[in-house]
């Protein structure tokens, strides 16, 4: 008798584990959407007890190398990976905010699409430049050197911000995760462009939406597409993902009420993921959506989540 239970508990043991083991998903990746991503982990864990997830916040370059090593389950990528190897799966819409500090100064500031680039690019050098002026008429802007503070490492956010500053600017040449910019202070990680922005005077740095509310900093509405200033938020940003064609490009979008800076954010898995984590994306797509707008994000248009459940399926 002893022998056939333990016989049989050998079995459970042999045919659980591995289950167990197949259910414990690691991630890594874009810092912009950790706060909702955690959210849905424990949400889904929740549901399905037998799941459990881990995930680094540790930007989107970094997260996709771990990918590729396999020594994570999937990824987190605000830059749309065209690879063989990887699916990607929208996830939700963001956006890239220019964030600044000016002591005494609590107003709202708008900036001209050519502003940005040419404070980047060193040729703006002054906050009380006539561009800057003429779009702030009633702002008292200083007479103060801009500083402006750009992301070290590799980053998404960078991907989205050189991007639109490629497409509206044709001085502006360089787009990419990382690159070699032409003026400016350095930080890591959008923690870090806070923290650089927030305790430099007259400086001006570009973040997430959700970190520019999080950290309670200003940030600036941005001439759109059709020549308004739309300030990011949660319709203007969903304004900009109505938009979204089968490339799924919403940067500088048509509409007069598009924030101009917005973009979707990605989970990418290999082709060969397993079901867990399949059936995981699954209710992301569906769920998942109608926690973003609680916690600050902006859910994806129902064409493409329903478009992305059926390819899964």
């Amino acid at each position: 008798m002893m022998r056939l239970l333990y016989s049989a508990l050998l079995c459970v043991f042999l045919c659980v584990a591995p289950l167990a083991r197949a259910a414990d998903l690691t991630g890594a990746g874009a810092t912009f959407p950790a706060p909702l991503y955690q959210k849905w982990f424990q949400s889904y864990e929740q549901q399905r007890p037998g799941v459990h997830f881990s995930y680094q916040a540790i930007g989107s370059v970094a997260g996709l190398a771990k990918l590729r090593e396999r020594t994570v389950d999937f990824a987190a990528s605000d830059i749309p990976i065209a690879d063989e190897r990887l699916e990607t799966y929208p996830t939700v819409a963001g956006a890239v905010v220019p964030i600044y500090n000016l002591p005494g100064f609590s107003g709202d500031l708008r900036f001209p699409q050519q502003v940005l680039a040419e404070i980047y690019l060193g040729k703006i050098r002054k906050w009380n430049d006539p561009l800057l002026a003429k779009a702030n008429p009633h702002a008292h802007l200083p007479d103060a050197e801009i500083v402006p503070v750009h992301r070290n490492d590799g980053s998404g956010t960078t991907y989205v911000f050189t991007h639109y500053l490629a497409k509206i600017s044709p001085d502006w040449t360089q787009q990419g995760d990382t690159i070699a910019w032409p003026s400016g202070q350095g930080a890591e990680g959008s923690e870090g462009v806070v923290e650089m922005v927030r305790q430099t005077p007259n400086s001006i740095g570009y973040v997430e939406f959700i970190y520019a509310l999080h950290s309670r900093l200003s940030y600036g509405a941005v001439r759109n597409h059709a020549g308004r200033y739309v300030a990011a938020d949660l319709q203007s940003i969903g304004t900009a993902a109505a938009t979204a064609g089968e490339d799924l490009s919403i940067l500088d979008a048509p509409g007069e009420d598009a924030y101009p800076l917005a973009a979707f954010t990605y989970f990418l898995v290999p082709r060969d993921a397993g079901s867990a984590l399949r059936d995981f994306l699954v209710w992301m797509l569906d769920q998942g959506q109608k926690q973003a707008p609680a916690l600050g994000y902006t859910p994806l248009p129902e064409r493409i989540a329903a478009r992305e459940r059926a390819r899964l399926k």
